[in-house]
């Protein structure tokens, strides 16, 4: 007779108790299951148990319980008063005869060997313990079994991932997510984006031919078995293109009043700025006008507005993968709002990246 256990181990959590026990009737269930044979499967923890129990099991029945509770199954075999002799073996390896000892792993204690029952525990379970486990039984000069098949089942563990990885727009890349476990886990990929609508990858490769500058960002990999909770790692993803000028609007100031003319460019890595007037580079310093530059936004303030100051200024914007420009106009209040009078929008240029 056989029945088949299934244990949950779970990634990095300290191992659990595996409990095997034989019991023998008592006298009062020997008058009412004379000749009759139980094997339970038992686990507990805390206030929270199972059991599952057949009378003269015949072929296999499933009991699953996780083995990380401190607490761990119990099999149990019940038969008549004439038995005589019992063992526990693990294939066709003796662990315990009676009160004897026979196998060498510390691990593997007896229980108790009572009139009511015969138990032995392994502690630490893992992987290598799987397998079947026989109860002995010698009644009468007639040897009868009962087995419990041990099935150990590992939660998802993500063992290797892509780095975090910088690219130029328009070319290709390769994620991996490789996670083991028991079963073997499913792995998914998908983009941590609000435009993102499910799975990008239902693989543990994600491919990305072309990619475009919103497609950057983290990319989670997920590795799930039923087992346990899924396991989640991500990946960032960073996109590199050359500036675009997405702002740069002319200004009108009185003279003798603070004037500001504002560049904001979109790139990545993020633009450098620079500004021109008749094409003479404005440097940081001049008097009366400063220069102040953040990640995406360029700012050339003037502190006191005069007759010099107003013309076309040349805003460019530059990173390593190319550059942009725009003019952009400073007036007097009383001439004409031109607006971005003579703006010029230029393509990044493209340089080579390794």
């Amino acid at each position: 007779n056989h029945s088949v256990l299934r244990g949950f181990q779970t990634q990095g959590h300290s191992a659990s108790v595996l409990r095997l026990q034989f019991c023998k009737a008592s006298d009062a269930e020997t008058q009412a299951k004379a000749n009759r044979r139980c094997l339970c499967v038992h686990w507990e923890q805390g206030a929270q148990s199972s059991q599952s129990c057949q009378e003269d099991p015949d072929g296999i029945s499933f009991f699953v319980v996780p083995l990380t509770y401190p607490s761990g199954p119990l099999s149990r075999c019940t038969i008549d008063n004439r038995v005589t002799r019992v063992a526990w073996l693990n294939r066709s390896t003796i662990l315990y005869a009676g009160n004897d000892k026979w196998c060498l792993d510390p691990r593997v204690v007896l229980l108790s060997n009572t009139q009511t029952q015969y138990s032995i525990e392994i502690q630490n379970v893992d992987v290598y313990d799987e397998g079947p486990y026989t109860c002995s039984v010698q009644t009468d000069n007639h040897p009868k079994t009962s087995r419990v098949h041990l099935i150990v089942q590992v939660s998802p563990k993500i063992v290797e991932i892509s780095s975090d990885i910088s690219i130029n727009e328009g070319n290709n890349i390769s994620l991996t997510c490789i996670a083991t476990g028991r079963p073997e886990p499913t792995v998914t990929w998908r983009h941590i984006s609000p435009k993102a609508v499910g799975f990008v990858s239902e693989d543990e490769y994600l491919e990305i031919q072309g990619i475009t500058r919103e497609q950057s960002g983290y990319y989670e990999c997920s590795a799930s078995n039923d087992v346990a909770a899924p396991v989640v790692r991500r990946v960032k993803v960073t996109v590199n293109y050359p500036p675009y000028i997405s702002e740069a609007k002319g200004t009108g100031v009185p003279v003798g009043q603070k004037g500001t003319l504002q560049c904001e460019a979109s790139a990545v890595p993020s633009a450098e700025f620079q500004w021109y007037k008749d094409d003479k580079r404005l440097v940081e310093g001049k008097k009366g006008v400063k220069v102040e530059n953040r990640p995406f936004l360029s700012k050339l303030i003037f502190f006191n507005v005069s007759e010099h100051d107003y013309g076309n200024y040349t805003c460019v914007a530059s990173n390593k993968l190319g550059h942009t420009n725009a003019s952009i106009t400073l007036f007097g209040e009383t001439e004409p709002h031109a607006g971005s009078q003579g703006a010029r929008w230029g393509a990044g240029k493209e340089e080579s990246q390794e």
